[in-house]
């Protein structure tokens, strides 16, 4: 039996990630086998749970994949695990529009079936952390408020106040407290903060955070108040039939420099045939001889530019798989590296890979940052025209095809986001390139189009 809560808040900035990361420390100190989920498409916060769990943290998304598909995956992730901490996004019932709870933490709670953990900043107040919390608790009965964390406390004693005020006037417990302090602010999201947790730079604050959760909560009395994970269908709606033997190997950049995949993504190749085979193009490691497709995923190139510069013959193993036709699927971070050069914010350039015609600029403020309603076109090998998946963008960098203004490149996607359509990426013979990471959850037919392009691509060099 898996336990399982949703870590939410009034707003953004109360705390969730700290609070989240804090039990799944704690929890897993005490021997639980705990497993991380992040409400929405973000890779960051992900990045801190894997790295507190164990275990490789998962997104919940109900506009990326179907309700259904959302539930089915949430149900596969937890799978061993005796605890799911599923941390929530912006404020409780913020999300897609001011009208309803679509795409909300709200929205996933109750798509899941998992109580929630109100998490309060409680600072500068004591009385009326009740009234927050009863306002909450009827916005909407059917999201169930299991228990109440009082953030940024000044004291023990101001704790106890809230947790008076709160367990009289609401009915449900406060469960635990920090106390204001430094050390327990996390580091403020940057461009090379995935790497710094990789490394473990950012392990002491996790074993200072896992000590502080240990002696401010009641975790017993939080378990007890967490609810059960049961599978809602025996039919699998993305994981057809029985998992496929290896028919095919996909090459997958796997690295401090290419470290953001939806791990569904992969869990689907895999059921469908593919034997996914890591490599580290930061480490000037090639792509394996014996690969027949590609996945060049997102993350953070910019960082390791120089680096991955000098790490010619990987950059000119990536060019001969493209090249030769190994299906490839280029995310983000991955499109950057096809291009022919990075700049970075200091104004120095680095080569790379040079299938791409122009360069990456990077700059100070985000370029894109949103869901993508993704449309195929002609010359996709794995989305065709007409063709629809979702996905998100997130990029500080611009990509700039110079020399080609007057005959555009053949592009990759239409997308439509929050601000309209536009074309999207660059795609070529076996390549399909962009911005846009894409979910295979809602498109699970994806896996086994690549499978099938990697099984004719084999074929023809037979």
């Amino acid at each position: 039996m898996t336990r399982s809560i949703v870590i939410a808040g009034p707003g953004s900035g109360e705390g969730k990630t700290t609070v989240a990361i804090g039990l799944m420390a704690a929890y897993r100190s005490l021997g639980y086998v705990v497993q991380g989920f992040k409400c929405g498409p973000d890779y960051i916060d992900p990045t801190y749970h894997t790295a507190v769990t164990g275990r490789p943290s998962r997104n919940v998304d109900s506009w990326m994949c179907a309700p259904a598909a959302a539930r089915e995956l949430f149900e596969r992730g937890a799978q061993g695990a005796d605890i799911a901490i599923v941390e929530g996004v912006m404020g409780m019932f913020d999300g897609k529009e001011p009208l309803s709870n679509e795409g909300s933490t709200a929205a996933i709670a109750k798509l899941i079936g998992c109580p929630v953990l109100l998490v309060i900043d409680c600072s500068g107040m004591a009385r009326s952390a009740a009234a927050i919390v009863q306002g909450f608790q009827s916005f909407d009965p059917e999201v169930r408020i299991a228990g109440v964390v009082a953030n940024k406390v000044g004291s023990r004693k101001h704790f106890e106040m809230i947790q008076k005020a709160v367990e009289q006037m609401c009915g449900i417990p406060v469960v635990g407290f920090l106390e204001q302090g430094a050390e327990l602010v996390l580091p403020e999201r940057h461009l090379g903060l995935v790497p710094s947790i990789e490394r473990g730079e950012l392990t002491p604050f996790f074993e200072l955070l896992s000590e502080r959760v240990r002696s401010g909560f009641a975790l017993d009395r939080l378990l007890d108040a967490m609810g059960t994970i049961s599978s809602s269908t025996d039919e699998s709606s993305l994981f057809i039939g029985n998992p496929s033997p290896p028919k095919v190997k996909i090459a997958v950049a796997r690295d401090e420099a290419f470290s953001f995949y939806y791990p569904d993504n992969l869990e689907l190749l895999t059921h469908y045939g593919a034997e996914i085979v890591p490599f580290s193009p930061l480490h000037g490691e090639p792509v394996p001889e014996d690969a027949d497709g590609l996945y060049l995923g997102g993350g953070f190139p910019e960082e390791f530019a120089e680096t991955l510069s000098q790490q010619t013959e990987a950059l000119e193993s990536i060019r001969l798989a493209v090249r030769r036709g190994l299906p490839t699927l280029a995310e983000c971070g991955g499109f950057m590296v096809l291009t022919e050069e990075i700049v970075t914010r200091s104004g120095a350039g680095y080569p790379m890979a040079g299938i791409i015609p122009g360069r990456v600029r990077m700059q100070g403020k985000l370029a894109a940052f949103g869901y993508r309603e993704i449309t195929g076109v002609p010359v996709n090998f794995l989305i065709g025209s007409g063709e629809q998946a979702r996905g998100h963008e997130f990029h500080y960098s611009v990509y700039e095809p110079e020399g080609h203004d007057e005959q555009p490149l053949p592009y990759a996607y239409i997308t439509k986001g929050m601000y309209g359509q536009a074309t999207e990426g660059f795609a070529i013979g076996n390549l399909a390139a962009g911005y846009t990471h894409i979910h295979f959850g809602s498109a699970p037919w994806l896996a086994k189009r690549w499978i099938d392009a990697c099984l004719k691509m084999r074929e023809q060099h037979c």
